[in-house]
């Protein structure tokens, strides 16, 4: 399995989930380590997009692929499961609880949840603490530069 990540050149190594855990995400709350991957290049650049503008449009990003065995144990959550107001910004606990269940339990590598961005695609969180997140493989990291039509 192929995954993406858009990340600031200096984090571009790290799948600590680390970072995640510095503030807490929609999946996450602030403490919890986990990894956000998206199942395309584009959907990747798009979790990231929402949060910029063009007066803080960066150029230090790169795109990370990486491959994960496709048969990793995963889990999955999907949108007709979750509350109403899921994708509000800031997220909600109820996700959070969800994704910090996800990386207590232990049981699963990966989780596949639904993009609050992009309707029908999804992301995979990836538990650094499970032995197949030590699996995850680094395949190519290429520079990004976000198209500044996307800002006007």
């Amino acid at each position: 399995m192929r995954l993406f990540r858009l990340t600031k050149e200096k984090y571009a190594h790290d799948f600590s989930g680390k970072g995640a855990a510095l503030f807490g995400n929609r999946w996450n709350s602030k403490g919890v380590e986990m990894i956000y991957t998206a199942e395309s290049r584009a959907l990747a650049m798009a979790e990231v997009a929402v949060h910029l503008s063009l007066g803080t449009l960066p150029n230090d990003y790169v795109m990370v692929e990486l491959s994960i065995s496709g048969n990793t144990k995963m889990g999955e959550i999907s949108s007709a499961k979750l509350p109403e107001r899921w994708k509000t910004n800031p997220p909600i606990h109820a996700t959070q609880i969800l994704g910090d269940a996800f990386i207590s339990a232990n049981e699963f590598g990966i989780l596949k949840v639904p993009s609050a961005v992009v309707a029908g695609d999804s992301n995979y969180l990836i538990n650094p603490h499970h032995p197949a997140g030590k699996k995850l493989k680094l395949v190519e990291i290429s520079t990004f530069e976000f198209d500044k039509r996307l800002f006007k």
